[in-house]
């Protein structure tokens, strides 16, 4: 077992319990609502709910957003195990995280990943799961970047065969030709503005609209009682 697949409370850094109080709230979320899609990561979903391609994309979805912008992978494995899938049956579930995974190998991340989709599968055996790529950071060229991509690479390799598991290219249009990435879409150089956001999650909503009208054609083919 590598530190990736060992769930872990969030440290209280800041020495207000922040990172627990919102994972009881979304635990709570799950009593009261009853979401067709629910996104569960990082900084990069979290910050989403706050554009205008979120309100205007994926609320009309029914969706809940489940992401902490710090989390690592065993931050949110833990979560995953403590509540947050509990009173719920999506049909679709969004995964992000793992770039805030900086001291682990492109190795440890996979595993860490692979550990969540289990997890997933075991609580909701019928939850299709969207896995977006992670997306390249930093202005320029650098090590991080570099690791991301092969997470990307050995995730596509291993989720081959998995069924109900896809795993979506969403950098496309990210990296300039002179090997940047501009202000305008990643305004930190790791977080999307509302023009970033369209171009990375174009493809995901596209994949949740076709996921979503299956499951609608599934239901009308059913015979009536």
């Amino acid at each position: 077992m590598t530190a990736t697949t060992l769930p872990t409370i969030c440290k209280d850094l800041d020495g207000d319990d922040r990172w627990l109080s919102v994972h009881k709230r979304f635990v709570q979320e799950c009593k009261e609502k009853d979401p067709d899609v629910m996104f569960v990561g990082d900084c990069i979903l979290e910050s989403l709910q706050f554009t205008e391609y979120w309100n205007s994309h994926f609320v009309p979805m029914h969706c809940l957003n489940f992401s902490i912008r710090n989390d690592r992978i065993q931050n949110v494995l833990w979560r995953l195990q403590n509540g947050e899938l509990e009173n719920v049956r999506p049909k679709a579930i969004v995964l992000h995280v793992g770039t805030n995974n900086i001291s682990d190998s492109a190795e440890e991340v996979v595993e860490g990943m692979l550990e969540l989709v289990k997890t997933i599968r075991g609580k909701l055996p019928d939850v299709y799961i969207v896995i977006p790529t992670l997306l390249p950071r930093g202005h320029q060229p650098n090590a991080l970047r570099d690791k991301n991509g092969a997470v990307n690479q050995l995730l596509k390799e291993r989720l081959v065969g998995m069924n109900k598991v896809q795993i979506v290219c969403v950098d496309s249009g990210l990296i300039q030709s002179d090997g940047t990435i501009s202000h305008h879409d990643m305004f930190d150089y790791l977080n999307l503005t509302n023009v970033g956001c369209k171009k990375v999650f174009e493809p995901v909503w596209d994949l949740l609209q076709q996921i979503l009208t299956e499951n609608e054609k599934e239901r009308d083919l059913t015979p009536s009682e």
